[in-house]
């Protein structure tokens, strides 16, 4: 199937949001970073402005490389080597003997692949990881490795963009929902640490 050429960068707002969507959509949505922009959506907003070059999506490899060029009529070069490379499809591993639970790694996750609580081990959902890397810096003892999916359970098929996507859009949700309530219950102990509320009557009714 041929894809339209978008115009050139440079354009009305709207137009330019048009054109950032239809590149967002083409994008595996691994939200890794390694394009230098902090997930696929700015990516695409940068690639629609004319800010970036398409060839910064090592996940999205060669196909995704050939897709951009298509849509956006710019010449197709090698993936910047300064992003990584493409590679086979890979997963995050946590050594379950290494791990001490300190949950540092489930923040990063952008499609909340790795369950677990803390001081209690944690792991990988293998059908759901994006193999982003993003939960390897975190850890403090080094027990995140990246695997071949084919090699951490060969029967789990890879998700796809959208599914990627849906699970990021609702990992956002819930860190808004967290935030949230962080900043309430701060709200409550500061009012009470001013005496803007009154502490709860833990005496109950005993006489």
């Amino acid at each position: 199937m041929s894809l339209p050429t978008l115009p050139p960068a440079g354009l009305e707002v709207g137009t330019a949001r048009r054109h950032a969507e239809a590149i967002h959509a083409l994008l595996p949505q691994t939200q890794c970073t390694r394009c230098g922009f902090q997930g696929c959506r700015p990516y695409a907003e940068a690639i629609a402005a004319g800010d970036a070059e398409i060839n910064r999506c090592p996940p999205g490899g060669l196909d995704t490389l050939l897709r951009l060029a298509a849509l956006t009529g710019r010449p197709v070069q090698p993936l910047d080597p300064a992003c990584g490379r493409e590679g086979p499809e890979l997963v995050a591993h946590i050594d379950e003997e290494r791990c001490i639970g300190c949950a540092r790694c489930l923040p990063p996750c952008p499609v909340d692949a790795i369950v677990g609580v803390q001081r209690r081990m944690h792991t990988v959902l293998v059908e759901l990881c994006t193999g982003c890397e993003l939960c390897i810096a975190p850890c403090p003892v080094d027990c995140i490795t990246l695997l071949p999916r084919s090699e951490a359970r060969p029967t789990a098929a890879a998700p796809s963009p959208a599914q990627n996507l849906q699970r990021y859009n609702a990992h956002l949700v819930r860190r808004e929902h967290r935030e949230q309530a962080r900043l309430l219950r701060l709200a409550e102990r500061k009012a009470r640490a001013d005496g803007r509320m009154p502490l709860p009557d833990l005496r109950g009714d005993a006489p």
